[in-house]
């Protein structure tokens, strides 16, 4: 799994524990719903920081918590 898969993972896990669609995250987070969903099917490149920012304002989490979770954690370096 790379750094991509992972964001996009824990989006749907923080959906799924609040039992939003990712357009409610839209609506709430002030992130354009296609913004969303370049993310969750992997075609956007490089989510930036401050759209991953906005997103845990609606999630009401810090970015700490975003990150910190085990699939962050057991990521493989990306620069060989």
């Amino acid at each position: 799994m790379n750094t991509r898969e992972a964001i996009a993972l824990r989006i749907r896990e923080l959906c799924d524990e609040r039992g939003w669609t990712p357009n409610h995250l839209s609506n709430i987070s002030a992130v354009p719903q296609a913004t969303i969903k370049s993310i969750l099917n992997g075609e956007s490149q490089n989510p930036g920081s401050v759209t991953i920012k906005k997103l845990c304002d609606g999630f009401e989490i810090t970015l700490g918590e975003f990150y910190s979770t085990e699939v962050f954690d057991n990521l493989e370096q990306e620069i060989k």
